[in-house]
């Protein structure tokens, strides 16, 4: 299955934010790909990115880490245009 994870839109928001410290949070069917994901924003930005290695079992399952930015991934249909 092929997901748009918007990465570009992600470096945008640490940038838009000055993150220095972002915390990704991601479903089960997206943490194989965490380290790409992470590498692409480290690089994009100058943010140091943790993964959150939890539960994510949606926009109420938050993480308690000290970050400056919080990026939640989930799964959704994808939208024809």
């Amino acid at each position: 299955m092929e997901y748009e994870l918007e990465l570009e839109r992600a470096a945008r928001e640490i940038k838009k934010s000055r993150a220095k410290t972002v915390c990704i949070q991601l479903p089960d069917g997206l943490k194989p790909r965490a380290t790409e994901i992470a590498d692409y924003l480290e690089k994009n930005t100058k943010a140091k990115i943790t993964i959150w290695a939890g539960s994510c079992f949606g926009a109420c399952d938050i993480p308690n880490v000290k970050a400056d930015l919080l990026i939640q991934w989930g799964h959704s249909a994808k939208l024809k245009r």
